[in-house]
């Protein structure tokens, strides 16, 4: 049985081959909601709503993706999404080191222009040739 389990998940890809380790994107809510039974203590009261139900929100692509946690999963999930915050800001450091190692390279080649005239506003903007708006007819 344990065989059929893995063949439903498979391992991931890693194809950085990175030690893989449980991250996430995305947001944890808690929420306390009215069920809209008439009579019942909810709709009235903001204390007696029920609750708490907890949600994992994501978006993926342009679709925002929901599930239901229990208390349990919405610990761990806190705990996975700490860590993949983590990861992005190692990652963005790790980017700006590597830009500045191109940087380098960049300014180490032979007859490389100066900085200073690559930087926004350091040439001159050429017009260009507008068309001449007809007049109606």
């Amino acid at each position: 049985m344990a065989d059929r389990k893995q063949s439903r998940n498979p391992k991931p890809e890693n194809p950085l081959g990175l030690d893989l380790r449980p991250m996430r994107r995305g947001s944890v809510g808690v929420r306390f909601v009215k069920c809209g039974k008439a009579g019942c203590a909810c709709a009235t009261d903001k204390d007696a709503r029920h609750g708490p139900y907890y949600s994992l929100t994501r978006t993926v692509g342009r679709k925002t993706k929901s599930r239901f946690l229990s208390k349990s999963q919405a610990a761990v999930a806190e705990r996975q999404i700490k860590a993949g915050r983590l990861f992005r800001e190692e990652l963005e450091a790790y980017w700006r080191a590597c830009e500045a190692l191109a940087d380098e390279e960049l300014e180490a080649v032979e007859g490389a222009s100066s900085t200073a005239s690559a930087e926004k506003g350091g040439s001159v903007a050429h017009s260009s040739a507008r068309s001449k708006k007809k007049s109606p007819s």
